[in-house]
């Protein structure tokens, strides 16, 4: 067991925050190498975002969730905090600067302070973080730093709560090269290797300006659990920075929820871990200023506080920027239900979904039933992120038409109002403003360089579900797409997007590619011949607004004529539209449901049989049909 101590004038919190993809990640992996983490021939040397371990966030490329690591430079220890920059990811860093006492803002030289940068730098400096700013890839091309400096001067204007956080630092960088230069270098900066540097300034930076953690470790302790992680053996880990006083192991220690020093549980101190690069290293006993794992109280409970038994009292609770969009989760109901997915039941869906309610705090969940949850997130990405999670857990489930959350603001119902803002090349004018005006987006400023244009409009939420995959097509991948939420405006009922009918299959069976032949004239298909289908399942868009039932299960009839060379020939399936959880959340209408399992996603109505459908849109219904229909609606 290790003696490792720091008082905690030897110790500095840093977190890292910036927008989406301007390098903070990156930054971290120097910063490991640097500090000799690794040895020379260990294989990290060699990797890129090494802290995004899990599936999805390297499938993606980004940050889903926050994590922290050590380093050493000279006799201090600095605790980094990599936090996501997606804005739909907030709640994570909201979560996590709690655990630090500075910060370091990344800005990317090209693209300038970005909405989400607006948000970190603000709940930053709320927080009384110190702040050290380091404009990054300086290197690119078109890199405009002057021009980036001056916004990030206005936004510090803008955003400060005290004087001395206009007093800032700031360094320029190369965060892939692992470069850091205290005053811009000359020449060409976007030729390889053209200056030599490493990050030794932002090093001495942190080491004698950046302030040691706050705290009195005379005082009884208290830690505030911002995170949770969990072992086989050891069960869950409770982490958090040490606000006051010290803990060793054994020492009883109580969890309390309330401003009123409500106790809710009572333990022991088993194991207390802290951090030693990328790895929990046992400890005996920690200081103020720490962030350590705790075990020996099993909680999910993020927020709370654990306590000495001396006088227990809760620390302020973590304040979370509400959800702007939920959908409803229910048990699958599909005719295919329990054929792809070993989770089915609505109890099942129900407990982990409790499960994912306890351990992130930036999605609300509530029960209605037990069969209906509604999950409120930050974003449809939030949101296809726990859909595809629970899908590759082996879970079958359904999901209803995302809705924009209305808030209640002086007697008057709003909704949120979002700041977009595009990067394109200048030939995707046109196509960005008609595809942002047929979503009622307003244009707000719009500026040129060297053939490159950056778009702000403002939209409401609701109307940018989807919008991602649109510019991204339409623009053939160059479009670089983010909003942040700005305002909340006035909600008008009405004014609901256009979208064409859907292509319904009046048949349970496999999918012929003899019957898609015909089907695909009338539209484009989400399926190919093969597929298997069922009644009320969704096949594809029809080119009208009316909904279009169809067979794609019918198969040429038999005769005694022999094909011709042609017949044969011709059969010849137009590549189907491949459908995503972030796709089929935007299409569907209010009467649809998307249905997913670990092997496919399928659009479906929530009334299979047409002749349910017809019910629905009828005024003179019998008191048996309506039974009927109230009965369906419920499943």
């Amino acid at each position: 067991m290790s003696e490792i101590k720091y008082s905690k004038e030897k110790l500095r919190n840093v977190a890292i925050i910036a927008h989406v993809d301007h390098g903070k990640t990156t930054l971290v992996d120097a910063f490991m190498k640097q500090t000799h983490l690794f040895r020379e021939n260990q294989e990290e040397m060699k990797q890129t975002q090494i802290l995004d371990r899990g599936e999805l966030e390297r499938e993606k490329g980004i940050t889903i969730s926050a994590k922290n690591i050590s380093v050493h430079y000279k006799d201090i220890k600095i605790n980094i905090i990599d936090t996501p920059g997606h804005s739909d990811f907030g709640g994570e860093v909201e979560r996590t600067l709690n655990m630090a006492d500075s910060c370091l803002l990344l800005v990317d030289a090209k693209e300038g302070p970005m909405p989400q940068t607006k948000f970190v730098l603000k709940k930053a400096l709320e927080l009384g973080l110190k702040p050290v700013v380091l404009i990054n890839k300086i290197d690119k091309k078109l890199a405009n730093v002057e021009k980036t400096f001056s916004k990030i001067n206005d936004l510090f204007l803008s955003l400060a709560t005290e004087p001395e956080q206009l007093d800032f630092k700031t360094f320029y960088g190369i965060s892939r090269e692992g470069k850091v230069f205290e005053k811009l270098p000359e020449g060409d900066l976007t030729l390889a290797n053209h200056t030599p540097g490493d990050l030794l300034p932002l090093f001495e930076e942190i080491y004698n300006s950046l302030p040691a953690p706050k705290g009195d470790e005379t005082k009884p302790f208290q830690m505030q659990i911002t995170s949770i992680e969990y072992d086989e053996h050891l069960g869950r880990y409770l982490i958090g920075k040490i606000s006051n006083g010290k803990i060793k192991v054994g020492e009883p220690i109580v969890l309390v929820s309330d401003k009123e020093g409500f106790v809710k549980k009572q333990g022991r101190v088993n194991e207390l871990f802290t951090k030693n690069g990328l790895e929990w290293e046992k400890i005996d006993n920690a200081q103020v200023g720490e962030i350590v794992a705790i075990t020996g109280i099993d909680s999910t409970d993020i927020g709370a506080t654990l306590c000495s038994t001396e006088n227990p009292q809760a620390l302020p609770e973590i304040k979370i920027t509400p959800p702007t969009v939920r959908v409803k989760f229910s048990a699958n109901t599909s005719p295919f239900v329990g054929k792809e997915g070993k989770l089915v039941t609505a109890k099942q869906l129900q407990q982990r979904l409790d499960q994912e309610k306890n351990l992130n705090i930036s999605l609300k969940i509530e029960s209605k039933g037990s069969n209906s949850h509604y999950v409120s997130g930050r974003g449809e990405l939030q949101l296809a992120i726990l859909v595809e999670q629970l899908r590759r857990e082996g879970y079958e489930f359904e999901l209803s038409k995302p809705e924009v959350i209305l808030q209640e603001i002086d007697g008057i119902m709003c909704e949120p109002l979002e700041e977009l803002i595009i990067d394109a090349p200048e030939e995707y004018m046109s196509v960005v403003t008609q595809e942002v005006s047929e979503r009622k987006g307003k244009m707000v400023n719009m500026e040129n360089e060297q053939g490159e244009s950056r778009f702000t409009f403002h939209i409401l939420t609701r109307n940018l579900i989807g919008l991602h995959r649109t510019l991204m097509t339409a623009t053939k991948g160059t479009a670089v797409i983010n909003s942040a939420i700005i305002d909340y405006v006035t909600h008008e009922k009405g004014n609901e997007l256009f979208r064409k009918g859907v292509i319904i299959s009046s048949e349970t069976g496999t999918a012929l590619a003899y019957a898609l032949m015909s089907v695909q004239e009338r539209g484009r298909l989400f399926i190919t011949g093969s597929t298997e289908v069922y009644e009320g399942m969704i096949v594809g868009i029809n080119n009208t607004e009316d909904d279009l039932e169809v067979n794609p299960c019918k198969a040429r009839h038999k005769t005694n004529v022999r094909m011709s060379h042609a017949e044969v020939t011709e059969i010849s399936l137009k590549t189907p539209i491949t459908l995503s959880i972030e796709y089929a959340l935007s299409f569907i209408k209010e009467d649809e449901l998307i249905e997913i399992t670990p092997k496919n996603i399928r659009l479906r109505k929530k009334l299979l049989k047409s002749t349910e459908r017809v019910w629905s849109k009828r005024e003179n219904l019998t008191f048996y049909a309506k039974q009927q229909l109230e009965k369906l609606s419920e499943q």
